[in-house]
């Protein structure tokens, strides 16, 4: 049985954990306010909240339910926008907002807009017009223009001003951006269990282990439907980041916004918010796991460049045994990895940079955010002055695998900087490469784009002693 709390209503349905959250809420549950959009998880019309107990009270987070397994509602506050009505009919303050000013028209969008805005009420965040904004990242609106959905914004964002620190749910529910019965939800949520850590076949896998489901709920979703599935996205041992000898350790199912709160991450990475902004989108940052990312093994993989400027190391594990794995060595062609298919990653480390460390991630695509790279690339290096100790380079989109640019990286290994020198590593890189053209470029565009994205690692990090200037 699949236990968790919908709206107000307690469940235990004994339904596949594999079919979509979306279709057990419209089919099953016969809430029909939660639409069926792109079924990619790009559109944001059936955006949910997910509510999870900590011990400081209820945290909500709006994910797609579109590419949500019925299996990771388990244990959850889920909440449509049925669930965010008043009594009585009346409006809460965000359907109001939008009411007032024009914010819909067909209303085939409004309901994700309204959930995605009530996470963002829920957040125990100060509220600005930036991160009100932010919270609808990934709702899609055809109609509008989008013009009237921001004064709606701003218009929820004034009224939030007025919420000061300390209060939350009661406050909330006082000022009609909630109804009542949320201010009991954590209590309620007491008797519910997260699910049973995987089981481990000792012969060949009879289903997919699965995440957040992001990547595999795209590419085939009948699949994950009739398959048994193992569910890792709520396993607290594989959740961890945490500090030991010097490294960093990301549990294998830490979701990306997961990382981008992490206090550790942010000490280290002073731009870590400007990355992954560029990662899709919040509903699906909240969802998609590290390991998922990893494994996909798209040749474009935002956070498989990331993390192999880091030299990360990847540890999977197969009943009671665990292996490690460089992440460079992991990819060995097209979505052909160093893994057996009873493995897992159980977490991913990294070497914490120190003070003579310096990064940088680049990314372009053709929507500024929200889309698949059309190359992105990513850099470490270790420096003394202007001497280059020890250097890292990752490139995407521009070879059948998230690439490790081993012979530039060794180039660059005991070099001054020197425009030249930026001049040559760059070159190098083109000759490891091999794009080819398709929807996001031609190949002669994308080894341009590499180019340019290595001169913005050094101009970003050396900044006032590089120009783009001096290197074109």
């Amino acid at each position: 049985m699949i236990e968790f709390i919908l709206n107000d209503t307690s469940i235990a349905t004994p339904a596949a954990v594999g079919i979509p959250l979306l279709d057990f809420i419209r089919y099953q549950q016969h809430l029909s306010g939660t639409k069926i959009g792109c079924r990619e998880g790009d559109c944001g019309a059936c955006t949910v909240l997910v509510g999870t107990l900590h011990n400081d009270g209820m945290h909500y987070q709006s994910m797609t339910s579109c590419i949500t397994p019925l299996g990771n509602a388990q244990g959850k506050h889920i909440v449509t926008v049925e669930g965010l009505n008043l009594p009585q009919g009346q409006l809460n303050q965000v359907q109001q907002a939008m009411v007032d000013e024009g914010g819909t028209q067909c209303g085939f969008c409004t309901a994700g807009f309204v959930v995605s805005l009530g996470g963002h009420c829920l957040s125990h965040q100060s509220s600005d017009y930036s991160k009100a904004l932010a919270a609808v990242d990934g709702n899609i609106c055809r109609c509008t223009g989008y013009k009237s959905i921001e004064r709606a914004i701003h218009t929820i964002d004034e009224k939030l001003q007025a919420k000061t620190a300390g209060q939350s749910l009661g406050w909330l529910v006082a000022q009609g951006f909630l109804p009542a019965y949320f201010t009991d939800i954590a209590n309620r949520m007491q008797g519910l269990s997260l699910p049973e850590p995987p089981i481990t076949q000792s012969t060949d896998l009879d289903g997919h282990y699965i995440g957040g489901g992001t990547d595999l709920y795209v590419q085939k979703p009948e699949e994950m439907m009739r398959s048994n599935l193992y569910l890792m996205f709520d396993q607290e041992a594989l959740n961890k980041i945490e500090v030991k000898h010097e490294r960093c350790y990301i549990g294998a199912a830490s979701s990306v916004s997961d990382v981008w709160q992490s206090e550790i991450m942010q000490a280290h990475f002073p731009r870590l918010s400007q990355y992954l902004k560029l990662v899709s989108s919040t509903q699906i940052r909240n969802m998609g796991t590290i390991a998922g990312n990893l494994v996909n093994a798209s040749p474009i993989g935002d956070l498989s460049i990331f993390l192999l400027a880091l030299n990360a190391t990847l540890v999977l594990k197969h009943q009671d045994q665990t292996r490690e794995v460089p992440l460079r060595d992991f990819y060995k062609g097209y979505k052909i990895l160093d893994k057996q298919p009873t493995e897992y990653v159980i977490s991913i480390y990294f070497d914490l940079p120190t003070a003579h460390t310096a990064f940088n991630f680049e990314k372009v695509s053709k929507r500024t955010h929200l889309d698949i790279a059309s190359v992105n690339a990513a850099i470490q290096l270790k420096t003394e002055g202007m001497l280059i100790k020890e250097a890292h380079l990752s490139a995407g989109g521009v070879a059948p695998v998230p690439l490790y640019l081993a012979k530039a990286a060794q180039y660059l290994k005991g070099k001054t900087l020197s425009a030249e020198v930026v001049k040559e590593a760059a070159r190098i890189a083109n000759d490891e490469v091999a794009p080819i053209s398709d929807v996001r470029g031609t190949a002669t565009y994308k080894r341009l784009l590499l180019r340019q994205l290595i001169y913005a690692h050094f101009i970003t990090i050396f900044e006032g002693t590089l120009t783009l200037e001096d290197l074109v």
